[in-house]
């Protein structure tokens, strides 16, 4: 992937550094009390980095604390009620959010999957429109509609040929064994359990370019003085824990096996099917002239609105906000 344009470096450095250069002549101290910046987060490998940093001792948390959730939409909520400040989502979550008045800023792109969603089917079913009057598990809200609707115009059926049936992802795996469904509309780490049980992909993500991406957020209000070390160092620990999966793989399975319910064997598996942007790849998706995410952006609002899950293309104004990464890698 392409190397940053360094001619960027000097404008995010000086925007970084405003609120140091600001405080000086007027205070003694620029020290904030303030509580640590809260960040949801429930199991999926892609926002995997930060619980590993935290089993490494590298999260400092009196900066930054994270707060388990089991699902995307238990995330929205807290995020809706105040009770947290950021959370990893995928996009789509994110700009539906910002429709609905949650003003949410993207600080950095953490996964892009690229198979690692997926329609996973019981075996007699052996094509897409073998899917219609089935009943299909599925997660309320943006990506589980977006994959669904997606799999169902490919199939050339519509919501009235299939029986959704409304599951939370933690809880797909469960009514899988139970025979509850016979189609799941999920993700990892819950595909690789489903697939060990007998079922059949028979979609996924490398069908939909572009459309499912996962990014870190804060509330924008966040974004002061105040909290701005603790979202530099959000940051810059995610991406050194991203740079210990690459380069010591066997020692982060280990270290990760726990907190996504996997044998350790089958973690670095569960990653398959996902691209995982380190810093580089960050500074062209966010800060490059103009940032690439913004393609992503546009045709997931076309995918929403044609899907009627959004009303409207999206307002990017202020959504992201890259002066928080850290300087770019040289090769």
């Amino acid at each position: 992937m392409d190397v940053l344009n360094k001619a960027l470096l000097p404008r995010r450095k000086f925007i970084a550094h405003l609120g140091t250069l600001a405080c000086g002549p007027l205070l003694s101290s620029c020290e904030f009390n303030v509580e640590p910046v809260t960040i949801g987060l429930y199991v999926w490998p892609g926002y995997e980095p930060l619980p590993l940093a935290r089993t490494l001792g590298w999260l400092d948390e009196k900066q930054v604390r994270l707060v388990e959730t089991g699902s995307a939409s238990d995330s929205l909520k807290l995020l809706a009620a105040g009770r947290i400040d950021g959370a990893y989502l995928t996009l789509d979550k994110v700009l539906r959010a910002r429709e609905n008045g949650i003003p949410l800023s993207v600080l950095l792109v953490c996964d892009i999957s690229a198979g690692a969603d997926m329609l996973l089917v019981r075996p007699e079913i052996k094509t897409l429109a073998g899917i219609k009057g089935r009943r299909i598990g599925v997660e309320d809200g943006a990506l589980g509609a977006l994959m669904l609707y997606e799999v169902l115009r490919v199939a050339g059926l519509g919501m009235g040929d299939i029986r959704p049936v409304s599951l939370p992802g933690d809880h797909h795996v469960d009514a899988w064994e139970h025979g509850d469904i016979d189609v799941a509309v999920t993700s990892e780490p819950a595909a690789t359990r489903i697939l060990a049980m007998g079922a059949n992909r028979l979609f996924d993500s490398r069908r939909t370019p572009d459309l499912i991406l996962d990014v870190l957020e804060v509330r924008t209000p966040l974004l002061d003085r105040a909290h701005a070390d603790a979202l530099h160092h959000l940051v810059a620990t995610h991406l050194r824990a991203l740079r210990h999966i690459n380069t010591d793989p066997d020692d982060a399975s280990y270290r990760m096996a726990q907190h996504l319910k996997l044998p350790h064997e089958q973690v670095m598996a569960a990653f398959r099917g996902l691209v995982l942007p380190g810093l580089n790849d960050n500074i062209r998706l966010l800060a490059a002239s103009p940032p690439e995410l913004l393609k992503s952006v546009k045709v997931i609002c076309a995918t929403l609105c044609q899907a009627g899950l959004l009303h409207r293309q999206a307002n990017v104004d202020g959504l992201l906000r890259p002066e928080y990464l850290p300087e770019p890698e040289t090769s």
